[in-house]
């Protein structure tokens, strides 16, 4: 028979409990609302759960020389509304757990209460070993906290974790523990949806600040860390500041959702910006003001982080300490540090500001700046005034910087520290702005210093394997440094209303102009900060295989040296926006624009930039390298124009002439797939006698099978068949792309051969962001310059089957489809066709068809 003691009826308990929490936690949230009190709300929730937990451990009954300890945030005193409760329960060495049923009886209440719980049972030695092995239960038995029980049994496992608690090894570890954590959140405190626990400037920096000094013994607040000369009086009022705010946000975030949630996600800022009593301007959200907000307090947070965390090195892990190496009257080196030789230069010398950011960028060797160095920059900042901007030898420092190699380290560290927004008011007004249109993941100056990385890369021949193309043309280039300038002016004025284009041009203008540019140079930099969008809407919206197209964007660029420039701050602008909006598929079309371009500018006709000769004879190499004999093309290139030979390039024209050079006129639909040799996904061949809704039936074929079409070329050949291109993406998990090309053969030959009737068009499920910032659908239909056909362009939210939707309304009224550019921005898609139709040139009809197109496109 078991030795275990009967289970008591603790219904009753359980019922009181749940009724003390809620009621407690109900009465301290609308404390909080009425008084704003963070800490007390936090320090109250944290005995109220202590209370609960005592009455429990009393009914219960533990064995005496148990313990029951508070650990992680709650043993600090601190919870929040929907945090976890962490807890240990400390049983002596040799103490079987599994031999005493109320341990797991007491853990089963806390749940049957109403508390989220995250518990172990260990004893001391256990806890040592344990945290010997994970960083993260040392730092949570750092923080541990007696709440019942044998307290001989705490105090001996508080000096176990003292003597084998070594400060320098806490110190290295927390360090890397911070740099994977930051490398999760891409190394940004700038995300549209950051975390305010745990991505950089989130609440995480500021409680490794407090782990790291109590570890050591300084102490585990801000004025304790005063008191030991680690932070000045206004750091430790600013990490005071900056922690009340993260705290406030964290509490009105849980009591918002209703539950534990750290991600400021784009379904909770607008209600979390009114709780916080933000409210919306004519101008701006009241969401988007709350975000702003979070940035420049998250960038307070990682400036003080690095700050404190570099002194507390300094006292923690102390180094032999070489004599400094003079680098000139007013600067020095520490540790492949830059330094200030005394606290005052830069008041007696503001120039010496940028002066210190000039030498960190020609000494590749150094690895930044001491604390006193980066103390002495934010103390004194605002001496950066108009005098200071209209100083010529500033001029020719701040333009200096460009011209190095260490860029974008400078640039970022400047901007960290407020020194570039000093210096450029306007790049001031747009840090930490937020930008709504869902495929820029970062703030507007993030995203600029992302592009002005990817410009540096194109320099460095470690990248040269990433972008081949662009390092070539980069060291090419005449005096490329004037693209980072231009990088740093092509979205400065966003946020002002109007075309953020001109109105940048113009600040690029005064800059170069006042910073002594030569006319050309200042010439170049204006011109791309006016274009800095036309190359990727012309690659990506336009027809390539018309050579009007391919003309009319050589009259923009003008010469080869434009076009280069262009070109690379193009690539880099799109590469900065966000790791999904680039792919391989975008890349070959720049390209493909790039070279066509610079054919014309060389003096080639407008065929011969098209490569159309060439293309089909390295195609015909192609298929002599097949083995297959020369002249067997011949029937089928015979039905193909010049527009098929424009738009694809030789790899395309040899696999169709492979497939179809000995079947020019199939009974049956011919249809192959193939792994897709530019990137991602696959590539997808249809010819078949063309016929009506033939576009429709393909989209909703792809549709069903969970993929997005990233680009469609429609063609009909002279003998009246379709020869139809399309590249497929994943939209969903789905089986490997190789796995897939026997389904599709299959299924959509017999989909072709039967042709059953259109199913009917549905509304896919929208991406949670749409919901929140809704994008306005846009339709224009216009004649092209001949006036045969028309360019339809449409603007809308991305969602499963859309495309099949808008061909499902042209088929209805007997619209035919030429080509197809589908462009999808993140969660936006911008797709422009060319299309012809006899109800096209009636305008009643037409502004019905337009009526119904938008109809569709609505969410």
């Amino acid at each position: 028979m078991s030795n275990q003691p009967p289970v008591p009826d603790y219904r009753p308990l359980i019922a009181d409990c749940r009724a003390r929490l809620q009621t407690g936690q109900a009465d301290l949230s609308a404390a909080f609302l009425a008084d704003g009190n963070a800490e007390a709300l936090l320090t109250k929730r944290a005995a109220l759960v202590d209370q609960v937990l005592l009455g429990l451990w009393e009914k219960v009954e533990l064995a005496p020389e148990i313990s029951l300890v508070a650990v992680g945030g709650y043993g600090r005193g601190e919870l929040y509304p929907g945090s976890d409760v962490d807890l240990l329960v400390l049983v002596p060495t040799g103490f079987d757990p599994a031999q005493d049923s109320r341990i797991e009886q007491m853990v089963g209440l806390l749940w049957d209460i109403g508390l989220d719980v995250g518990h172990s049972v260990r004893n001391p030695d256990e806890c040592v070993a344990e945290a010997d092995n994970d960083i993260t239960i040392q730092t949570a038995l750092l923080e541990a906290r007696l709440l019942a029980g044998n307290d001989t049994l705490f105090v001996m496992l508080q000096r176990l974790m003292a003597r084998h608690l070594n400060a320098a090894d806490f110190f290295r570890a927390k360090m890397l523990e911070q740099e994977e954590r930051y490398a999760k959140h891409n190394d940004t405190p700038y995300s549209l949806e950051p975390s305010c626990k745990e991505s950089p400037g989130g609440l995480r920096d500021l409680q490794i600040i407090r782990w790291v000094a109590r570890a050591a013994g300084i102490g585990d607040n801000w004025p304790d860390l005063l008191h030991q000369g680690l932070v000045t009086e206004e750091e430790a009022r600013k990490l005071e500041e900056a922690e009340s705010f993260l705290s406030h946000l964290r509490i009105h975030l849980h009591l918002v959702v209703k539950r534990k949630e750290e991600r400021l996600l784009f379904d909770h800022q607008e209600k979390l910006a009114q709780a916080m009593g933000i409210t919306r301007t004519e101008t701006r959200r009241a969401s988007e003001m709350l975000m702003q907000r979070y940035y420049r307090n998250a960038k307070l947070v990682t400036q003080l982080n690095m700050l404190v965390l570099q002194n507390l090195a300094e006292k923690i892990v102390p180094r032999i300490q070489a004599p400094p190496w003079v680098i000139d009257s007013e600067f020095q080196t520490v540790r492949n540090l830059i330094d200030i030789r005394d606290e005052d230069v830069f008041r007696r010398r503001p120039a010496a500001m940028l002066s210190a950011f000039l030498i960190l960028e020609k000494r590749g060797e150094l690895k930044g700046m001491t604390t006193r160095t980066l103390r002495a920059l934010w103390r004194n900042r605002e001496l950066i005034d108009e005098n200071f901007r209209r100083d010529l030898v500033n001029r020719a420092l701040f333009i200096k910087l460009f011209q190095q190699p260490h860029v974008i380290r400078t640039l970022r560290l400047m901007n960290q520290f407020d020194i570039l927004g000093q210096y450029l008011p306007n790049f001031g007004r747009i840090v930490g702005q937020m930008q709504h249109d869902l495929f820029h993941v970062y703030t507007v100056d993030q995203h600029i210093m992302q592009v002005i990385r990817n410009l540096r890369r194109f320099s460095m021949p470690e990248y040269a394997h990433e972008y081949p193309f662009c390092t070539r043309l980069f060291s090419s280039l005449d005096r490329p440094w004037l693209l980072y300038i231009a990088a740093l002016f092509h979205d400065i004025a966003k946020g002002r209303g109007g075309d953020h284009s001109e109105k940048g041009m113009a600040d690029a203008r005064e800059f170069c102009v006042d910073h002594g540019l030569s006319e050309e140079d200042t010439e170049l930099v204006v011109f791309l900060v006016k274009h800095h969008l036309n190359m990727s809407a012309v690659a990506q919206k336009q027809d390539l295989a018309d050579p009007d197209t391919i003309r009319d964007f050589a009259a923009i660029v003008g010469d080869q040296r434009h076009l280069t420039a262009l070109y690379l701050l193009t690539v880099a602008d799109i590469r900065g926006t966000s790791p999904k909006v680039w792919n391989l598929w975008k890349g070959k079309l720049l390209e493909d624009l790039f070279r066509m371009t610079s054919r014309l500018l060389r003096g080639d006709s407008p065929m011969q930039a098209a490569g159309i000769a060439e293309r089909q004879e390295m195609a015909a190499t192609q298929l002599r390298l097949r083995g297959l004999r020369p002249g067997v093309e011949n029937d089928l290139w015979s039905q193909l124009d010049t527009g098929y030979f424009m738009q694809h390039d030789p790899d395309e024209i040899a696999w169709h002439s492979r497939i179809l050079y000995h079947r020019v006129e199939p009974p049956e639909p011919v249809i192959r797939a193939r792994i897709n040799p530019i990137g991602e996904g696959l590539q997808v061949m249809v010819f078949v006698p063309d016929q009506p809704d033939l576009f429709a039936r393909l989209c909703g074929f792809f549709a069903r099978h969970g993929y997005s079409i990233a680009d469609a070329k429609i063609h009909t050949t002279r003998h009246g068949y379709a020869l139809d291109s399309f590249v497929l993406l994943n939209a969903q998990d789905h089986l490997p792309y190789r796995d897939m090309i026997g389904i599709i053969e299959h299924e959509l030959f017999e989909l072709l051969r039967v042709l059953p009737p259109l199913e009917p068009t549905t509304k896919g499920r929208l991406p949670r962001q749409v919901k929140h910032f809704p994008i306005q659908p846009q339709v224009v239909i216009r004649a092209d310059e001949k006036g045969n056909r028309y360019v339809m362009s449409i603007i809308a939210a991305d969602r499963p089957g859309l495309l099949y939707s808008l061909a499902y309304v042209l088929g209805r009224h007997k619209i035919t489809l030429h080509t197809a550019k589908v462009v999808t921005l993140g969660d936006r898609v911008e797709d422009t066709f060319l299309i012809s139709g006899t109800e096209l040139a009636k305008t009643p009809t037409l502004v019905k068809l337009e009526q119904e197109l938008l109809e569709t496109l609505q969410v």
